[in-house]
C-alpha cells in the first residue's frame, strides 16, 4: 500500500469476508484489506477473474510475505452455497456485502420486467446481502463487535432510468442498513453503507464508459475526472477499522459530487 494513504492497525489480523471480490471495487477492497494485514476471504462466481487477481497481488506486492487472500467460488444467488461458505469461514470481523450486477440483462425498462427477471435481479442485488448478514451475525455476536458494510449505488438518487429493479434494490440496501444498525448495535456490531457513483472499473471501462456516457458523467460530477475503485476501497477501510467505532447506520456517497447530499 502506498505510504501516502492511511494504515489502520486495528485491521491487522482481522478476518474480512468480501462478496464479489474478484473484480472492480471488490478487488480493490481485497487488495487494500490484504495490504493492511487482514486475513481476507473473498467470494466470486468467476474462478478465472479470481486467479488473475491473486496472481496480480503476488506480483505487485512482493514485499508481503503473508499468505494471499483466500478465494471461494460462489454464486451468491445460491443461498445454500453462500451459507456453506460462511460456515467454512467461521466468525468474521468485517463483512463487505459488495456483489451485484447491473449488466445488460438488468438494464430493461419497467414495462419489460417479468416476474422471472424481477426475481433474478433481486436475488443478485439484494437477497444475498440479507442472508449472508444473517449467517455471519452469530460469529460477530460471539466476538462482541464487528463491522458490516453494504454496497449501495447512487442510481436511485439520481435517479437513473432503464434499470428499475436494480435501483430499487440499491435503495432497499440503505433501509436494511439502518434497520440492522439498530438491531445489532447492542452487540457492538456496526452497519454502514457506501453509495458509489460512476466508478471506472475495468468492466465499466469496457462496457459502459463510452465517450457519450463519460461526457454525461462529467456534466454531473463536481470532480472532473474518472473515479477509481481504490478511492471507494479507502472509505471502506475506514468504516471497517476501529477509527470509525462511533459510526453506524450511516450512508456515504463516493461520486465526485454527482448528488448533493447523503
Amino acid at each position: 500500500m502506498s505510504q501516502q494513504y492511511a494504515t489502520y492497525p486495528s485491521l491487522r489480523g482481522k478476518t474480512v469476508l468480501i462478496t464479489g471480490g474478484a473484480e472492480g471495487i471488490g478487488a480493490a477492497c481485497v487488495e487494500n484489506f490484504w495490504t493492511q494485514g487482514s486475513k481476507v476471504v473473498f467470494l466470486d462466481i468467476s474462478e478465472s477473474s479470481a486467479q488473475k487477481l491473486l496472481a496480480a497481488l503476488r506480483t505487485s506486492h512482493p514485499e508481503i510475505e503473508a499468505p494471499l487472500p483466500t478465494f471461494m467460488q460462489c454464486d451468491v444467488t445460491d443461498l445454500d452455497r453462500l451459507r456453506a461458505c460462511a460456515d467454512e469461514v467461521g466468525a468474521v470481523d468485517v463483512l463487505l456485502n459488495n456483489a451485484a450486477s447491473a449488466g445488460a440483462r438488468t438494464r430493461v425498462p419497467t414495462e419489460s420486467v417479468t416476474p422471472e427477471s424481477w426475481d433474478a435481479d433481486v436475488n443478485v442485488n439484494l437477497r444475498h446481502l440479507f442472508f449472508l448478514t444473517q449467517a455471519v451475525l452469530p460469529g460477530m455476536r460471539s466476538k462482541g463487535k464487528g463491522s458490516i458494510i453494504n454496497m449501495g449505488s447512487i442510481t436511485w438518487r439520481i435517479p437513473a432510468a432503464g434499470l428499475p429493479v436494480y435501483t430499487l434494490c440499491k435503495a432497499a440496501i440503505m433501509g436494511m442498513t439502518r434497520t440492522h444498525s439498530k438491531e445489532f448495535g447492542r452487540w457492538g456490531i456496526r452497519v454502514n453503507s457506501v453509495m458509489p457513483g460512476a466508478i471506472a472499473t475495468q468492466r465499466q471501462i469496457d462496457e459502459v464508459l463510452t465517450d457519450e456516457y463519460r461526457a454525461e458523467v462529467m456534466a454531473a460530477q463536481t470532480i472532473q475526472r474518472d473515479l477509481t475503485p481504490a478511492e471507494v476501497a479507502r472509505l471502506i477501510l475506514f468504516l471497517a477499522a476501529d477509527d470509525s467505532s462511533a459510526i453506524t447506520g450511516s450512508n456515504y456517497v463516493v461520486d465526485g459530487g454527482w448528488v448533493s447530499d447523503p
